[in-house]
């Protein structure tokens, strides 16, 4: 028999800590190598991290909860093969506690789950537990995944409609629970007030928020873009597009693919500031702002994606919006983006002043496309038609890129649409 430290693995260039979020193996499980053991949060995003080895559970040294720096001992495995066994302290977690108050948590909750013939993920449990939601109250929520699975969707719309006052199933066994059960997070007051406790991601968007004002002095221009042209194309691509490629052809993809073109001209917007330096990117790693079916908004970003044709934005644009919808973004999809794009249209809005996305320079959100009566210019003179309008609002940071900069960039993205060729081919 040997034993094996499991580190917390590296998640992304800039990524150096990890909070463990959930233990799904407790001490004396038998675990197969690359079987999920446990779920780690990032500042970008949550993922399962995987066993390096197959063996035993030996000794877990992290607590849930535990902010645990990239390259640190959390796991003791026992594996077996032959070898000298690892010096590790067996007395002590990394917090001086003692390793077998380190994994009790995690033995209840993957006890409880035992108890259900339901298959329940384990970021589901996970939300569950976070949200106070006990097995007998989730085996009845409907899940809309394959064999009624329960999807992480489902949950958050329960969890929704039973804040918004219906009232979950309790059974006796509940009722007859320790007074040290969880507590649900909403709470009313004299039937007026309703007060929600933020979850981990929103408070994460509210202090990159508030940090992003903070440190950038922000300026938006606007611009007003005929996109006709493009509108009439798409509408009669997409059809051979979706056949051909198998993929659905939104604006997006050829909205991100002028932007990279303006980029390309005007590379000083392809940067990010480290106090009195400006770092100019040569790779284009263009962001998305996706929204999750939660509410909250992610940014996954390609890379280089200078280097992709249309159809090859078309296809990175919906597996990285499909992912997102899904929970499988890895940190890496969030990692060293240089400018960020956010379609504020798909809400039904004409223009936005989008936050940049700190240490990025630059963010353009893309209005509406919508028929308005315009001026038409010809050789033979003016003349008032319908056309397909939109808006383009460019946001970036006063303290390297001055109005000028800011304004030929997003008049240059507009440009780009404005000259599309309807003739264009696939």
């Amino acid at each position: 028999m040997a034993q094996v430290q499991m580190v917390m693995p590296k998640m992304g260039e800039s990524i150096m800590e990890g909070t463990i979020l959930n233990w799904l193996k407790k001490v004396g499980d038998r675990i197969e190598q690359d079987e999920s053991v446990l779920e780690v949060a990032t500042d970008k995003v949550d993922t399962e991290v995987p066993s390096t080895h197959a063996g035993v559970v030996l000794e877990i040294l992290a607590k849930e909860g535990d902010v645990v720096p990239i390259g640190k001992p959390i796991l003791i495995i026992e594996t077996a093969g032959d070898g000298a066994a690892v010096a590790v302290p067996v007395a002590a977690a990394s917090n001086g506690a003692a390793v077998k108050s380190a994994a009790p948590v995690a033995a209840v909750a993957e006890k409880a789950m035992e108890t259900s013939d339901r298959f329940y993920s384990p970021l589901v449990r996970n939300i569950a537990k976070e949200e106070g939601v006990s097995l007998a109250e989730l085996d009845k929520v409907p899940g809309s995944g394959k064999d009624n699975r329960l999807t992480k969707s489902d949950l958050m719309e329960y969890l929704g409609s039973r804040q918004k006052g219906a009232a979950p199933v309790v059974t006796v066994q509940e009722r007859q629970a320790p007074a040290s059960a969880p507590v649900a997070p909403a709470r009313s007051f004299s039937g007026e007030t309703e007060i929600i406790e933020m979850d981990r991601m929103r408070k994460m968007i509210a202090q990159r928020m508030v940090d992003s004002k903070r440190i950038a002095p922000h300026v938006t221009s606007f611009v007003e873009a005929d996109v006709t042209n493009l509108a009439i194309w798409r509408n009669k691509m997409k059809g051979e597009f979706q056949k051909r490629y198998n993929q659905t052809l939104t604006f997006t993809p050829i909205f991100l693919e002028a932007v990279i073109k303006a980029l390309r001209d005007y590379p000083m917007m392809n940067a990010s500031v480290d106090g009195d330096r400006i770092i100019v990117k040569k790779d284009i790693n263009v962001g998305m702002a996706v929204a999750l079916p939660s509410g909250n908004l992610i940014v996954p970003n390609i890379k280089q994606a200078d280097k992709y044709n249309l159809i090859g934005l078309t296809e990175q644009v919906n597996d990285l919006a499909r992912r997102a919808r899904e929970n499988k973004l890895t940190p890496d999809d969030l990692s060293d983006g240089t400018y960020t794009v956010s379609n504020v249209g798909s809400f039904g809005n004409v223009m936005g002043t989008p936050i940049i996305m700190q240490p990025q320079i630059g963010i353009l959100a893309l209005g509406a496309v919508r028929k308005k009566p315009a001026v038409i210019e010809t050789p033979q003179g003016d003349s008032i038609g319908v056309r397909q309008m939109m808006f383009l609002s460019h946001s970036y940071d006063h303290r390297v890129v001055d109005g000028s900069l800011g304004g030929m960039f997003v008049r240059k993205v507009a440009d780009y649409l404005e000259e599309f060729d309807i003739d264009r081919k696939l």
